[in-house]
């Protein structure tokens, strides 16, 4: 049951004998610790949050089959985290071929579990996962206790090791299994939990599962923090919260629930006024942020069902051309849960489902259940189809535009726009483009920059809000032209295409102040509404320029906030320090843009990524929508978070 790896090993003198001396094999957690990033991804702040997920999705599974309804995760003071649930409890009897508790199994040993036997679990979201093993020997220790029998189990491990075997320590009447774990400071160089990314993955495991509630809680000091998740209206009030900060078309969201064949399939639809599409795609509690067979059925009924009930009533008779799917999805916020026995995931991130018979189930469920919610409410029926049609002379009357945006490939550099400075090479994973605020700014980046493989755009101004724009205004805002043009893989629908790309490196930097807060928000939302998929594969980073320039005599130094500041103060010594406070990217040199902010060597960026789609999807309709009231309530709500805020 051992998990090995086999590496090449060098011999003292650094050549290389290639012989059975060798292979080096790893046997059980010894492996995980040596790669961690091959079963967490990685050991940043993305890796470090999976560990939770990992155990609370065993909690989940607990749900799933109906033996749990209470999860509580906490977070220490220590950094570490308790994830306790109402489950049955890990089995803690001895395991009939390892000769050691079942417990002890689960917790040391790679790919052991219930989950691959379907009698004890009928589906799984942890089958997706690594395993708790994987959190067990990543942590500094780990300890479970286990309720079950009447009785209380127990057991601790160091670095995946057991201390002591499995032992009784009192007599409980209630189940459930707690778990405590502290990250390796060892394996994950900075170990702080976020509240708002584990909320926001908690949040969608209670709108998923219906009637489940878990309770998130902070006990650091100064940073105490607790929120409760349970939604009895599951998926429907999922859709009802991506669309929280928008009008509506109709009020109560379609949403259904079928088994069929084995699969089940869970559905909720709600349309409201605005121009983007908003899809949250699930496989067994699993974010399927690529989408998949599942999503590929749900396009095809959903866009035949609303054509068919179109002309079925004689609703497109003025049209002189086809409504076609995205037309049919504009507006659209809806979710899709489905529930596979054997899921089968691949592309890039492994979150597409691959499924090929879930096409034609989903199909099927959403086609039947559509056509007759149609004819029994022709009223959101006949919304429905309105909007549609709007949408697709929207579409007509943009056209041109879209053609023309297409026209302007990567070999068209004729046709790059005129502001950008691009870069010499033609390798996308070499190349890098800076997104810049100002022609300031960006003369000092054009002048600072490495002409091989670093482009410069600058942009004037704040660009168009394109979360409350149709796609033919979009078109016509020459900021906007701009930046679709130089990234060169087109916007949109199927003429949008990531593997043209020009530059795998997209940075974004603007001011460090309100205003470049700002800016560098709409251009997050046009990528995240029109080319989602470059956030997805890691492109989009965010530039982290110098708030300080502290100098004392020829000594400079840079400082990337208040408390970094202070410190250089001190270690200058205090007297004659001067300190410049840069209010924009203009106010410094090329030499010193370069130095800080643009030299791979020295700068610092933070890359933009998609943990968690639904949470994504809510905060920028929320904050760059028409809605004010629930903007104000979220302000409100979060100020007395926010530690830096430049006024």
């Amino acid at each position: 049951m051992s998990k090995a790896m086999i590496e090449d090993k060098e011999n003292k003198n650094g050549s290389q004998n290639y012989d059975a001396n060798s292979i080096q094999v790893l046997k059980g957690l010894e492996a995980v610790r040596r790669r961690p990033a091959m079963y967490i991804g990685d050991i940043s702040t993305r890796g470090l949050h999976h560990l939770v997920y990992e155990v609370v999705d065993n909690s989940v599974d607990e749900a799933m089959a109906g033996f749990c309804d209470q999860i509580d995760v906490t977070i220490h003071p220590d950094q570490s985290i308790t994830v306790s649930d109402n489950g049955r409890g890990i089995p803690v009897d001895m395991h009939p071929t390892q000769k050691k508790s079942a417990l002890e199994v689960v917790m040391t040993m790679l790919h052991a579990g219930g989950k691959f036997e379907h009698s004890s679990y009928k589906v799984s979201g942890g089958l997706h996962g690594v395993g708790v093993s994987v959190v067990n020997a990543l942590s500094a220790w780990c300890r479970v206790e286990v309720c079950r029998d009447g009785e209380v189990y127990f057991q601790e491990y160091r670095q995946g090791d057991p201390v002591e075997p499995v032992k009784k320590i009192g007599k409980r009447k209630k189940t459930g299994t707690t778990t405590t774990f502290l990250p390796d400071s060892t394996v994950f160089p900075k170990i702080d939990f976020s509240f708002d990314i584990l909320a926001g993955r908690m949040r969608e495991l209670a709108f998923l599962n219906p009637g489940l509630r878990i309770d998130l809680k902070s006990e650091r000091p100064g940073r105490e923090k607790q929120e409760s998740f349970m939604f009895k209206g599951g998926l429907a009030s999922f859709v009802e919260y991506l669309n929280e900060s928008k009008n509506k078309l109709f009020k109560k969201p379609i949403a259904f629930d079928k088994e069929l064949d084995g699969v089940g399939v869970s559905v909720a639809i709600q349309y409201n006024d605005g121009y983007s599409e908003s899809i949250c795609t699930y496989v067994n509690n699993i974010s399927t942020i690529e989408g998949g067979t599942h999503l590929v059925g749900f396009r095809t009924a959903f866009t035949r069902t609303i054509n068919n009930y179109a002309q079925k009533n004689n609703l497109t008779k003025n049209l002189n051309f086809q409504l076609a799917g995205e037309d049919s999805r504009e507006g659209l916020a809806a979710v899709i849960s489905v529930r596979v026995v054997d899921p089968q995931f691949e592309g890039q991130t492994k979150t597409k489902l691959g499924n090929s018979e879930v096409k034609g189930i989903v199909e099927r469920v959403v086609g039947e259940y559509l056509a007759q919610y149609f004819e029994e409410n022709p009223p959101v029926a006949k919304k429905i189809v309105e909007k549609t049609i709007e949408a697709a002379r929207s579409r007509e009357a943009a056209r041109k535009a879209k053609e023309l945006t297409r026209r302007k490939t990567a070999l068209d550099n004729a046709a790059l726009p005129g502001k950008l400075a691009d870069c010499a090479t033609t390798d996308p994973e070499e190349a890098e483009i800076y997104i810049v605020e100002g022609d300031s700014a960006g003369g000092s980046a054009k002048q600072g920059r490495n002409r091989r493989n670093q482009a410069i755009l600058p942009l004037r101004g704040k660009i168009l809000n394109v979360e409350k724009a149709r796609i033919d205004k979009i078109l016509a805002n020459e900021e906007i032209k701009a930046l679709i043009t130089a990234m060169g893989c087109g916007i949109g629908g199927d003429e949008f295409n990531p593997e043209k790309a020009r530059y795998h490196k997209i940075i974004i930097m603007t001011d460090a102040d309100i205003d470049g807060s700002h800016i560098r928000t709409l251009i997050l939302t046009f990528f995240f509404r029109h080319m989602k998929e470059l956030i997805e594969r890691g492109f989009i980073y965010i530039a982290q320029p110098p708030l300080y320039q502290v100098r004392k005599g020829k000594t400079e130094k840079y400082a990337y906030s208040d408390d970094e500041r202070d410190l250089l103060v001190g270690q200058l010594g205090g007297d004659g320090v001067t300190i410049q406070r840069y209010k924009g990217l203009g106010e410094m040199n090329p030499e010193q843009l370069w130095h800080t902010t643009m030299n791979p060597e020295t700068r610092t960026l933070l890359q933009v990524s998609m943990a968690d789609a639904a949470q994504c999807e809510h905060l920028f309709s929320l904050l760059m929508g028409d809605e004010i009231e629930p903007r104000r309530e979220f302000i409100q709500q979060n100020a007395t978070y926010v530690r830096n805020l430049d006024v």
